[in-house]
């Protein structure tokens, strides 16, 4: 009799367990977005650096520019079913004097100038503004685009751009529309 009472006991407090812990309210949740990539981004294209040449700060008060330096991001294994254009948008950090264009980043000694981006048409891409829709093949696909040196307008006529090594970040983010 008394293994009966011990196993009616237990049946009555592992049911009580059991019955608490399926009474429990949802404290977890699982969201999110599955896509269908149009393209993937070939490795080593996550970070592209972009090396000018020497640039002579006579240069930049003549023209105020440099010309424009080529690089490019290369798209691999597009699908023009999931989409067949690509936009391109820059983010970072925008100078004060020449809105658009990138600010020097922290670490530079050169002052004055500012990094602007533009297609290889010499169209202009302002930050986080979207780049004009490329088409895109089936395949591989490049985007090429183009980067310079512009010198803020009062450090132009005031002759002030200050010599010296220079960096500035962005982001690119592609969209397919």
């Amino acid at each position: 009799m008394r293994s009966v009472i011990e196993t009616l006991a237990f049946s009555t407090i592992a049911g009580c367990l059991l019955a608490s812990q399926v009474q429990a309210a949802d404290n977890l949740s699982f969201k999110g977005v599955l896509v269908a990539q149009a393209c993937t981004i070939r490795p080593g294209d996550e970070l592209i650096a972009v090396k000018f040449s020497d640039i002579s700060t006579a240069s930049i008060y003549l023209n105020t520019r440099t010309p424009g330096e080529l690089f490019y991001i290369h798209l691999q294994d597009c699908d023009t079913q999931i989409a067949d254009s690509v936009t391109t948008t820059f983010s970072g950090a925008e100078n004060a004097e020449l809105p658009g264009l990138l600010a020097l980043g922290t670490g530079s000694t050169a002052r004055g100038i500012a990094i602007g981006l533009e297609t290889v048409t010499d169209q202009a891409l302002a930050l986080n503004v979207a780049s004009p829709e490329q088409a895109l093949n089936d395949g591989d696909n490049v985007i090429a685009l183009k980067a310079y040196v512009r010198g803020e307008p009062k450090a132009i006529a005031n002759e002030s751009i200050r010599k010296g090594r220079f960096v500035a970040n962005s982001t690119f983010t592609l969209a397919y529309p």
